[in-house]
């Protein structure tokens, strides 16, 4: 991969991680704010949910972040781009629709179908 593909990786994941721990910070400090008094169960119920469903696309996002915290590791010691299965480089363009993958295309789709197979 050339040099300038790397640095536009490693610039793009940096920024995709300060985003990400800027966002849970938020969403920490918001959680933590006032507490609100709901007379109506169904506001009470209503604010729940929608802690519920933000916790998870936070659980979401902390797997992010430590599949992020990977692929800057593999820049550093220069194996990012290069699929763990086989070896072979990984596309810019897959790069750049999944900045943290470790499998090139072929080897992905293969894993996929044979856990298909095996109804995994």
């Amino acid at each position: 991969m050339k040099k300038k593909d790397v640095e536009y990786f490693k610039k793009l994941l940096t920024q995709r991680l300060q985003t990400l721990l800027a966002e849970a910070n938020e969403t920490v400090s918001g959680m933590t704010d006032g507490k609100a008094s709901f007379p109506d169960p169904t506001d009470r119920a209503a604010l729940e949910a929608d802690r519920n469903f933000m916790l998870r696309i936070r659980d979401r996002e902390r797997k992010l972040i430590a599949k992020i915290g990977e692929a800057l590791d593999r820049i550093e010691d220069g194996t990012y781009g290069i699929c763990d299965t086989c070896g072979e480089d990984i596309s810019i363009k897959r790069l750049k629709a999944r900045p943290v993958t470790i499998q090139c295309i072929q080897c992905k789709t293969k894993e996929e179908a044979q856990e298909d197979a095996l109804g995994i």
